[in-house]
């Protein structure tokens, strides 16, 4: 990604060779473009560092699960019921939304891990292959934002992702791709933060990784994996969390792990068949 995503005034979804920056709700330039960073593939001794470090972050994770199963099955039989060494971003249990309005999860409760419930499903949004299709972009960000800026915002989109631009990233018009290709733009949160919190506002920090680009025969997009953090302020308005202006950047990254590379088609077909899924926090 470019040198300034620390400040940038926007969002991005990958399509390989470049990312789509969105407008930020409080403003955003004409830079729409960065660049991706590409693994770092060095032959056999690369390799054999990749699988080490695999292996042993492999190991960590399994002594951190047993570890926590201890703790669990030790506080079960008294206490307060509290998990022990549950961390900030463990998952509370409880039910993020009981339904969607198109198609997005709304009706968020009102405290704080609704707002971080909120956010992760509206990063999900903001960074998808709809989010490029000029009538799902409408409901999307009518849904999505605050009132007041629905209408600003709605011109900035359509600025940004103009016939142009979907001609630059290989997509019609209306953001669909070529006949035989598939455009993926798949965002995973992996974990939230909430930097600030009152009854009316919550500013939280989504940390998430995704898979952007395009798969089929003769891209010149192809689907890439990357990582990136999106800080959401949110407003309490007409009875659920809405998005008043957002900002990313890149990170955290963990190191490339050494995966057989899939095939276009494998891609393909996996974003036809896996659904996604409502967060919670």
């Amino acid at each position: 990604m470019s040198p300034d995503n620390e400040r940038n005034d926007g969002l991005f979804g990958g399509s390989g060779e470049t990312r789509t920056r969105l407008p930020e709700g409080e403003g955003g330039g004409d830079d729409v473009y960065g660049g991706v960073r590409r693994p770092n593939r060095g032959g056999r001794s690369s390799s054999r560092s990749l699988v080490t470090v695999v292996g042993v972050v492999v190991l960590l994770i399994a002594a951190i699960a047993f570890a926590n199963r201890g703790g669990d099955e030790s506080s079960s039989g008294g206490g307060d019921g509290k998990k022990s060494g549950a961390g900030p971003t463990a998952p509370s249990g409880e039910k993020p939304v009981g339904g969607k309005n198109a198609g997005i999860p709304s009706g968020f409760a009102h405290d704080e891990q609704g707002a971080q419930s909120a956010a992760s499903n509206y990063a999900v949004s903001l960074v998808s292959a709809d989010i490029l299709k000029p009538d799902r972009r409408t409901d999307i960000v009518r849904q999505l934002f605050v009132a007041d800026k629905v209408s600003e915002l709605e011109g900035k989109f359509d600025k940004t992702y103009s016939k142009e631009f979907l001609d630059k990233i290989g997509l019609d018009e209306k953001g669909n791709a070529a006949a035989g290709q598939t455009y993926v733009s798949r965002t995973v949160p992996v974990g939230t933060k909430t930097t600030s919190y009152s009854d009316s506002t919550a500013t939280v920090e989504v940390w998430c990784t995704g898979a952007f680009g395009t798969a089929g025969q003769d891209t010149t997009n192809p689907v890439s994996n990357d990582w990136f953090t999106l800080t959401l302020k949110l407003r309490w308005a007409d009875d659920d969390w809405k998005v008043e202006s957002f900002r990313s950047k890149d990170g955290p990254a963990p190191v490339n792990g050494d995966n057989k590379v899939s095939t276009a088609d494998e891609i393909a077909k996996a974003v036809e068949e896996y659904g996604g899924f409502t967060y919670a926090r």
